[in-house]
């Protein structure tokens, strides 16, 4: 049965997505600069409420790219403050592989992949097998399978199909769900678990 992701696409909080591809200036302004201003409270203060994340400090993810074979490994957060170069080399693991078409990832779903991380206790880098994906690769994919959705999040950059070495898809699914930060999907038979920064849901 086909989950339409896209009829949940902002969360709870009724938080602004990414409505179009944005330049290094325009994610600047989006991500970073918004943090000083009144948007910073629907970029950070959310995934602080309910996912229980540190306030102070640096935050640090480690995942690679099961197709490409390029990872991440590194800072990406101090305090409330997004890095804008963490996020350059973020997006580009994160491409969508089959087009190599980068775009800018929300951090929200970055913060999920730091508290993943941190419930689990894992040093393992995560394997993320879908990112960002082109409108051209999502039409793609809805014609080869019956589990896309039409206006998948993957194609604002609001979520991430990722598994876990030595971790169970079906441990990894519920820490996703106890973090109540978005949606998450459990695709047992393709072994993965879809995170995205949406409304808390899940199936």
């Amino acid at each position: 049965m086909l989950f339409d992701e896209s009829k949940t696409n902002s969360n709870s909080l009724d938080l602004p997505t990414i409505q179009a591809p944005l330049n290094r200036r325009g994610f600047l302004k989006f991500g970073m600069v918004a943090l000083g201003t009144g948007i910073a409270s629907t970029i950070a203060t959310p995934a602080l409420a309910t996912m229980k994340m540190p306030t102070i400090g640096s935050y640090r993810v480690n995942f690679i790219n099961s197709h490409t074979g390029e990872s991440f490994n590194g800072v990406y957060r101090v305090g409330n403050k997004y890095l804008p170069d963490a996020f350059d080399q973020i997006n580009r693991v994160m491409r969508d592989f089959r087009t190599g078409e980068e775009y800018p990832i929300d951090p929200r779903t970055i913060d999920i992949i730091f508290m993943l991380q941190n419930k689990t206790g894992t040093r393992k880098q995560m394997e993320v097998l879908s990112g960002y994906r082109s409108p051209k690769t999502n039409t793609m994919l809805r014609h080869n399978s019956g589990g896309v959705a039409r206006n998948s999040l993957h194609m604002v950059g609001q979520a991430i199909d990722l598994r876990l070495p030595e971790y169970s898809t079906s441990r990894l699914r519920d820490v996703a769900i106890n973090l109540r930060a978005g949606g998450v999907g459990y695709y047992p038979r393709s072994n993965f678990v879809h995170v995205d920064s949406g409304k808390v849901r899940h199936w």
